[in-house]
């Protein structure tokens, strides 16, 4: 990993590179042996150019976003019959389960329940008569 400081000593040789360049660019155009008018012009065409392709570079991003958006909500339309197929099967499982849960319940109460009158039946019969 590269340093915190030498990261910014990078970060500003380049911004500086980049600077210099600009300016350099910049008196190249105003100190070239065209006419000013020319040179206007010339500039003028160039910003145009470049404000164009801007221009076309935002309607096609803006065509990909809608697209890749269109795909999207295709896929989870597409999907979703399935997925609440699934959720609704999976409700009637749990229900048929919370059905076997109540079942085993009451057989065990009732099991207890008969365990109980026949100990209270064993233990009425076992009692000696005073």
């Amino acid at each position: 990993m590269i340093p915190i400081q030498k990261q910014t000593d990078t970060g500003n040789g380049l911004l500086m590179f980049l600077l210099g360049a600009a300016t350099g660019a910049a008196c190249a155009l105003l100190f070239a042996p065209a006419a000013g008018t020319d040179t206007r012009r010339y500039l003028g065409d160039r910003a145009r150019d470049a404000q164009s392709g801007a221009s076309a570079a935002a309607a096609k991003a803006r065509d990909a976003v809608q697209q890749g958006r269109q795909a999207a909500v295709t896929t989870i339309d597409e999907w979703r019959p399935a997925v609440n197929a699934m959720v609704d099967s999976g409700r009637q499982v749990i229900e048929q389960g919370k059905q076997v849960i109540e079942q085993g319940k009451q057989a065990i109460s009732s099991a207890v329940n008969q365990g109980r009158d026949a100990y209270q039946q064993a233990k009425s019969r076992d009692l000696p008569t005073t």
